[in-house]
């Protein structure tokens, strides 16, 4: 079932009925065709009705998060798209969320820190949103605990779009396009902050990431290469030299088919990090320099790395955790002790190994993903 916008907010249904022969026939369907070319304005989007299914792999599991008070449906996801894109929403009214999350960059921006409006620095690097239907924290310090609660801080965020909801509100209320896709969406045509952020995060869990090469050998579509096979045991295998087993110790963090696990960890990159992180909120000595474990889905495709972007190649970022991990009183266990070297402080990969890790991690761009046009910027064939 599908529904259309009127410029005057009204909903229509499509119209099905047309003369069955002969002459009659084709002088009305001439008439049609020509009022129908005639009325069109690109403001009568066809909006998609009924629950959203979502289509994932059976190996990526079941334990999804969709808060009860916030079902997906295809009218909302359809609402969520256009809004995601929607650059009224930012004080300059030339900003979206899309310019930080770039699909093509696998929903990144490929900068270190992202421009705001008036070309204010956000503070930290921008994460991918692949896979956001399994997670439960958000953020690299895990503050919000809904893609709801999510989506309300870069709205109104000074460094990034810099408006108030009040005012996106209003914004929206004036508009031919957003009150009669609220009323679709929500029963009725009132627009507020609460329905702006539901209908984001419900397009939000749509993206979905899962037909890398990596994805396509797990069901036997795909037969990786020596460095890339090479790649993926030293990722999932820990270090063991006294009995001649080399690993690079990734699984702890970034372990199963998503890549990624619900973790908090400080990584190494300081020895006192400038960046609190989850100390922040916690105010503990122990969560310093802690943040939340990124998917490692499209990692090719999201450079810059590291909360603060500090890396700008996956070199930099193997060199990192092979060699250069310092100490402090919050690093995470899993990178204190491991070696490759007996007695040894650091993982000390081979050159051959880090070309082989990155072969494997070059296996996870999932360019289906960056190129669905289910998840491209709407707005340029609807006016609104």
């Amino acid at each position: 079932m599908k529904r259309k916008v009127k410029d005057n907010h009204e909903i229509k249904h499509k119209q099905s009925s047309f003369p069955r022969t002969g002459k009659v026939y084709l002088v009305l369907c001439l008439l049609f065709v020509i009022t129908g070319l005639t009325a069109y304005t690109g403001t009568e989007p066809v909006v998609p009705m009924g629950d959203y299914v979502f289509n994932y792999p059976a190996n990526f599991g079941n334990r999804i998060n969709v808060p009860a008070d916030n079902p997906t449906t295809q009218q909302g996801v359809y609402l969520g798209r256009l809004l995601f894109y929607e650059p009224k929403l930012s004080a300059t009214n030339a900003i979206s969320c899309g310019n930080c999350h770039q699909q093509s960059k696998a929903f990144t921006d490929g900068r270190a820190l992202s421009i705001g409006v008036n070309n204010g620095l956000a503070t930290r690097n921008s994460m991918s949103l692949a896979n956001l239907l399994w997670a439960r924290k958000f953020f690299w310090d895990g503050r919000a605990a809904s893609l709801e609660d999510q989506v309300l801080f870069p709205l109104t965020n000074p460094h990034e779009m810099g408006q108030s909801i009040q005012v996106s509100v209003q914004k929206l209320s004036n508009t031919k396009l957003y009150p009669g896709l609220f009323k679709i969406v929500y029963g009725d045509s009132t627009i507020t902050g609460d329905r702006i952020a539901k209908a984001i995060a419900q397009f939000e869990r749509t993206l979905i990431s899962a037909n890398s090469r990596y994805d396509q050998y797990l069901r036997n579509a795909y037969k990786p290469t020596g460095d890339e096979l090479k790649g993926m045991e030293l990722f999932n295998r820990g270090p063991d030299p006294e009995k001649g087993i080399r690993g690079a110790n990734c699984t702890h963090c970034h372990g199963g088919p998503k890549t990624y696990l619900e973790l908090f960890h400080n990584n190494g990159l300081d020895s006192i990090s400038k960046d609190e992180g989850m100390a922040a909120f916690t105010g503990l000595v122990t969560d310093r320099g802690r943040f939340k474990v990124p998917t490692l889905r499209n990692i090719a495709l999201t450079a810059p790395y590291m909360h603060d972007g500090r890396f700008k190649t996956l070199d930099e970022v193997v060199d990192h955790y092979s060699e250069h991990i310092k100490q402090s009183v919050s690093l995470s266990a899993f990178l204190q002790g491991e070696s490759n070297e007996v007695g040894g402080h650091s993982l000390k990969l081979l050159p051959k190994e880090k070309k082989q890790l990155i072969a494997f991690l070059n296996m996870l761009t999932d360019s289906t993903f960056i190129t669905d046009k289910r998840f491209g910027n709407p707005h340029q064939s609807t006016k609104n």
